[in-house]
């Protein structure tokens, strides 16, 4: 992690490569996933305040499985497939057109034979049990249990009996993003779609900076932003060069625009990201911004501009009792601006917001995916809004101007890649290098679809 962003092309997965198609339209691809990807990983499902009370419980639907996740004790949750170990039905049905299920429940209820099961997985209730002739114990009928644990604030599942450990999984993750103290964001808004393209093609959509430039050109007025990936084990990264002239350090992670005039760039952009996408930026920060022409003379140089910015806006939040967490600079710089956590969940951290997003099968079709993404923040205690999962098309109206423009761009992308002419794709080795990373490592799973050398 010492190496800097701009550091020559000699790192791991460096070589331009060649991902085939397949990994995206086959539906044989997609049940060797179910198999032998999905059901060996640590996967993000939810957050932990998603769960207040005891008997809480909400599911996570993926492939053929499905997951029981319940707060069974004050201080404790656990997870089981939800499934009745008598005939294997489901004990929680997902409402039509819903991305899961979620409730509170003091006991389980099996619809079809009245089976009951406590919030510790335990069998508590077998019609006419006397029938089985004392073949019935207390292992093969209590639900099947699922390894949980918890980091960041949210809730990870994984259907592997012999896993590794969370931490040990999730390094370096957890040593890079622990500073920011992102179990202590909460939603500021939530929404999910049903979109038409592959899981990967989703994920792939937001784990680089390469189509920053085409995508959404109205960025380009504030300056170059271009982006390195780097590979971090099973995981990746990916950040901003900053402009020259701006600090190498934490300029364009927190977006400050590099126009002739730094104060009014900076106010420009973050009211436009603000406006227009929704993310990456807090309304304290939007009005510090704005407040610059105001407080600095013209020719600041940028950096004292971003360091007067930052300044007056963690003051501005303390004010209200929002306490930033205090994150070495340099510390900052080097984690980037979102680490893509293998497979399927990204996290944009900054020390008061954050943007993620999740993309996971829609059932076993390989050209449908659920697609999540939240913004959290800081808030004064007690005051985090109530928000809920909201549906929302795969359009600009049903999210917002930004992501519209990053959407549109994925039902095309599931359709091209299956025409004769397309030989796989071709990723920038060093904007895109975490696509290439997550295919790598989906091949070292799956023993197929290795990225091949770019001939």
């Amino acid at each position: 992690m010492s190496q800097s962003p701009q550091t020559p092309v000699t790192e791991e997965l460096s070589e331009p490569l060649s991902i085939g198609a397949e990994a995206y339209v086959s539906a044989d691809y997609a049940r060797a996933e179910r198999d032998r990807l999905w059901r060996k990983v640590w996967l993000q499902a939810g957050r932990v305040e998603e769960l207040p009370e005891v008997g809480s419980y909400l599911s996570y639907e993926i492939h053929d499985d499905s997951i029981l996740i319940v707060r069974s004790g004050e201080h404790s949750i656990r997870a089981y497939h939800n499934v009745c170990p008598h005939r294997g039905r489901r004990l929680i049905d997902t409402p039509p057109g819903a991305r899961n299920a979620q409730g509170r429940k003091a006991v389980f209820v099996c619809g079809f034979h009245g089976w009951r099961f406590g919030l510790d997985g335990a069998n508590t209730h077998i019609l006419h049990r006397e029938d089985w002739q004392g073949a019935l114990t207390l292992d093969n009928t209590r639900l099947t249990p699922v390894k949980l644990d918890t980091w960041g604030g949210w809730l990870w599942i994984n259907m592997d009996p012999d896993s590794v450990s969370l931490r040990e999984y999730l390094q370096p993750v957890i040593e890079m993003l622990d500073p920011f103290e992102l179990q202590n964001m909460r939603y500021r808004w939530r929404k999910w779609g049903i979109f038409d393209c592959n899981w990967k093609v989703a994920m792939e959509a937001f784990n680089e900076t390469y189509h920053v430039q085409t995508t959404h050109p109205e960025f380009n007025q504030f300056g170059e932003f271009r982006g390195w990936a780097r590979v971090q084990g099973l995981h990746s990264h990916i950040g901003y060069e900053a402009p020259k002239n701006m600090d190498q350090n934490q300029a364009a992670k927190l977006r400050v625009g590099s126009g002739a005039d730094a104060r009014l760039s900076t106010a420009e952009l973050q009211r436009y990201t603000w406006e227009k996408a929704n993310t990456n930026t807090t309304q304290t920060l939007v009005n510090a911004a704005q407040r610059l022409a105001d407080e600095l003379p013209p020719g600041t140089p940028s950096g004292e501009v971003l360091q007067h910015w930052l300044a007056r806006a963690r003051a501005d939040d303390a004010a209200r009792g929002v306490i930033w967490p205090s994150v070495d600079p340099q510390h900052v710089g080097r984690s980037g601006t979102a680490w893509q956590i293998f497979p399927n969940f990204q996290i944009g951290h900054a020390v008061n917001n954050m943007l993620c997003y999740s993309a996971r099968p829609y059932g076993n079709d390989p050209d449908r995916c659920y697609f999540e993404a939240a913004v959290y923040e800081l808030f004064p205690p007690g005051q985090a809004p109530q928000t809920e999962w909201v549906y929302a098309p795969a359009t600009e109206a049903g999210w917002c101007y930004v992501l519209g423009q990053d959407f549109s761009n994925m039902a095309a992308v599931q359709k091209g890649m299956k025409s004769a002419g397309f030989s796989g794709t071709k990723p920038n080795p060093y904007m895109e290098r975490a696509t290439v990373n997550l295919h790598d490592k989906l091949a070292r799973y799956l023993n197929r679809g290795a990225p091949r050398p770019l001939k």
